[in-house]
């Protein structure tokens, strides 16, 4: 393997810590599935740093990356809203906007031309969002309680917020591109 594709490696290792961070989740098991969800975002954090610092992109990478991102993400949202750590209106909301936007750019793809994923500061924003509920939701009760009920209550609207507006920002965003595309045929 050469260097070139060691961002790609470090994504499939976090792909591969998706499924024992369900188990964990769903053992109970929130300090050891904390400890697995922040390796796997330093690994996120690793191998985009290493693409862009050494020019090691590739598209194969882009997509690696983004599914372990989303992988790791639903996985563990889902996990939790199982096992009662996260509301289930909130997971729910989670998966049905990404779900909008994977079937969106796969109808963009088929009927208008190439699809490039490009997440705007808003996605990026909801990103850090959901991250943040993950991380209080696996925390040790003291954590969440530096924040109160009411923090982790407002945490939980402000990314409800940015699920909406990101999935909406998305739709429009792209059902212009898609509108321009068709036009030009």
């Amino acid at each position: 393997m050469s260097l070139r594709q060691l961002p790609n490696a470090i994504s499939v290792v976090r792909l591969l810590l998706v499924p024992p961070l369900v188990v964990l989740i769903l053992a109970h098991r929130t300090a050891p599935a904390l400890a697995v969800f922040l390796i796997a975002g330093f690994s996120d954090a690793l191998d985009g740093f290493l693409a862009k610092r050494f020019g090691w992109q590739t598209v194969l990478g882009g997509f690696l990356d983004g599914a372990a991102d989303k992988a790791l993400l639903v996985g563990s949202m889902l996990a939790l809203a199982w096992i009662g750590g996260l509301p289930v209106w909130l997971v729910a909301a989670a998966v049905a906007r990404d779900l909008i936007i994977v079937t969106g750019a796969a109808a963009f793809h088929w009927l208008v031309g190439r699809f490039t994923a490009e997440p705007s500061r808003l996605s990026k924003l909801n990103t850090l969002l959901q991250l943040l509920v993950v991380m209080i939701a696996l925390a040790p009760p003291w954590a969440a309680a530096l924040i109160g009920p009411g923090g982790v209550r407002l945490l939980h609207a402000a990314t409800l917020l940015t699920i909406a507006a990101s999935g909406a920002h998305y739709i429009v965003v792209w059902g212009r591109r898609a509108a321009a595309g068709l036009d030009k045929r």
